[in-house]
């Protein structure tokens, strides 16, 4: 059985609030801000079935979550729905991924002036497997309190995630590893490309260099000396107009435009948005 995807992360360090009004001017809703257990700091943007998460690390504090520390900055996490924790290790250790050992952690929200606490239980893929970014699974035991329906409907029209841009220099063998982790079949889509599909119409499409290069030429993000990253984040956009209007009098993007899409380049988070009318 294939894992959905739960949520995609991009890692602001501590430009939290820089990243945070840059995707509010851009018209997504954001939910209030939230503080782990863990010490970090997150922001949501929910869709149906997952969520594009901000995490970063507050200011004035010893207290600061390591892996974030440590994780470039941009576009960093890829997370997968677990179900049960203790049923998925077991699912990945058997198709031969190394995992770590699980991990529980909170976050206090308030809905309707009421304070309830939020509780995960995650696990992640040893460290040196994916070079682009922290692999994870995450278990919600109080998903009520992420899937909140105010918080699912954005001013720019924005659906949901459609597809995640990965790119490798070790294609053959990152190809193995995330259909591994995805738990699903991957499908050659011509040279130096592959996709894989998850439920609700999500893909992870693996692509060399060049072929990412020919996809957004000078709207690359920088690998930074990194053999393998994600490249790029697709969100479903039924109006790019709407989000090309948005996106007009923010300085800090760079923007292309294709026939049925939207590129925007985030050089201060290394992160590429691509909106699309029909992913």
């Amino acid at each position: 059985m294939t894992f959905p995807l739960d949520h995609l992360v991009i890692n602001t360090l501590f430009d939290m609030d820089r990243a945070a009004a840059l995707m509010s001017q851009l018209g997504f809703t954001l939910t209030p801000r939230g503080f782990h257990s863990l010490g970090s700091i997150n922001h949501l943007m929910v869709f149906e079935g997952h969520y594009l998460e901000l995490v970063g690390l507050p200011l004035g504090t010893d207290v600061l979550r390591r892996d974030v520390l440590e994780s470039p900055r941009g576009l960093n996490g890829l997370v997968f729905q677990a179900g049960e924790v203790d049923t998925c290790l077991g699912r990945l250790r058997h198709s031969g991924l190394t995992m770590l050992e699980p991990q529980s952690f909170s976050r206090p929200v308030t809905i309707d002036g009421i304070e309830q606490l939020a509780r995960f239980r995650t696990i992640r893929t040893a460290p040196d497997l994916f070079e682009a970014g922290r692999v994870y699974y995450c278990q919600h035991y109080t998903p009520e309190l992420v899937w909140h329906r105010p918080w699912m409907s954005h001013a720019n029209g924005c659906v949901g995630l459609g597809e995640l841009v990965v790119v490798t220099s070790a294609i053959e063998t990152d190809v193995s590893l995330y259909a591994k982790a995805a738990q699903a079949h991957a499908e050659n889509r011509g040279s130096d490309v592959w996709a894989i599909d998850l439920a609700d119409a999500f893909r992870i499409t693996l692509m060399s260099p060049a072929r990412y290069r020919e996809r957004y030429g000078e709207l690359c993000v920088e690998a930074n000396g990194r053999n393998s990253f994600f490249g790029a984040i697709v969100c479903k956009a039924p109006d790019v107009g709407r989000i090309r209007d948005l996106a007009a009098p923010l300085s800090e993007l760079r923007s292309g435009a294709g026939e049925r899409s939207l590129v925007l380049l985030v050089p201060f988070l290394n992160t590429l948005l691509e909106f699309r009318s029909d992913r």
